[in-house]
């Protein structure tokens, strides 16, 4: 019973020596940040006018 018991407590040292890492953990690399020009495009505004164009010539047509 004195060698499980001696055995078990081996046993439960050994696995808490051998749980961490004495190398430090490595360095995650900083982010590369792209900065892209952005191009001005009319697209957001030319629908709604011609949208109000259209039915301004159809307001007028009846």
């Amino acid at each position: 019973m004195k060698k499980i018991a001696l055995a078990a407590a081996l046993s439960v040292a050994a696995t808490t020596a051998f749980a961490g890492n004495i190398a430090p953990a490595p360095a995650e690399p900083e982010p590369v940040v792209i900065v892209e020009d952005t191009t001005s495009s009319s697209a957001g505004v030319i629908v709604p006018i011609l949208a109000l164009i259209l039915l301004a010539a159809a307001a007028t047509v009846d």
